[in-house]
Parts: C-alpha cells; sequence; structure tokens
C-alpha cells in the first residue's frame, strides 16, 4: 500500500479533471492522496448555495485523516466555475468576482481547518480551464 500524504479537493468538471491529474503528477502525488471530488471544488463545500453538502466533506477528510493518516488538504478549484455562476447572487459575473469567490472559499476551509485539524497542512490552488 502507498504511503498516502494528501487528500485533495477538486471539481466535477470534466474540463479539469486532466488539469488535475497533470498538477498532482507534477507534485509526485500519483497514489498518495484520497480524492474529494465536489461540485465547486472549495466552493461546493463552503457556499451557503450548497450548504447540504458541507458536512459530506468534513466527515469524509474525518474518515481520510483516520483511514490514510493524511496530513495535508490540497483544494484545487478552477476558472470558469460553474457552482460559483450558480452560487453567485449578483447579476453580472466575471473573473474579478469569481476569484473573489475562489478566496473566500479558501479563507472559509482555513478557519474551519483551524479548530477542526490545526496541524493539517493547506495548499490552495487555482487552475485556469
Amino acid at each position: 500500500m502507498s504511503e498516502y500524504k494528501a487528500m485533495v479537493l477538486s471539481c466535477i468538471d470534466p474540463r479539469f479533471q486532466s488539469k488535475v491529474f497533470s498538477y498532482l503528477k507534477n507534485k509526485k502525488l500519483i497514489g498518495k492522496y484520497s480524492s474529494f471530488t465536489i461540485a465547486g471544488a472549495g466552493i461546493g463545500v463552503t457556499h451557503n448555495k450548497f450548504k447540504k453538502w458541507h458536512s459530506t466533506f468534513w466527515d469524509n477528510l474525518n474518515t481520510s485523516i483516520k483511514l490514510h493518516k493524511i496530513t495535508k488538504l490540497i483544494v484545487i478549484n478552477h476558472t470558469d466555475c460553474g457552482a460559483a455562476k450558480i452560487a453567485n447572487k449578483e447579476k453580472k459575473f466575471n473573473l474579478a468576482i469569481e476569484n473573489k469567490m475562489h478566496k473566500e472559499s479558501f479563507k472559509r476551509i482555513q478557519i474551519k481547518l483551524k479548530k477542526k485539524h490545526p496541524k493539517l497542512q493547506v495548499k490552495f490552488k487555482i487552475l485556469s480551464i
């Protein structure tokens, strides 16, 4: 069995899968991470629009820590995110608004991690589609 190092939170978008794989391959993490894939990645597990999903993510993270002894959470969001568009309450939507939403999701995850798993390292990334 491989030594697990991380849990990766990423988005379900089919356009995004090869980019996530390439990113993780470059980090030499293939075979060394648990995966949690949900619409919007960080936005999906923090925004009130998707509130029913939040506890599923945190329960899964707790399980990954117990089963795989992970030491790091890697959150990979992406541009042109459909979940960000759904969650956005403004009529207009552009890259600046989207980036603000991604960064806010990262901030919310960071705050919750400090309370629940203060020793867990975290890395945030936004990849372009």
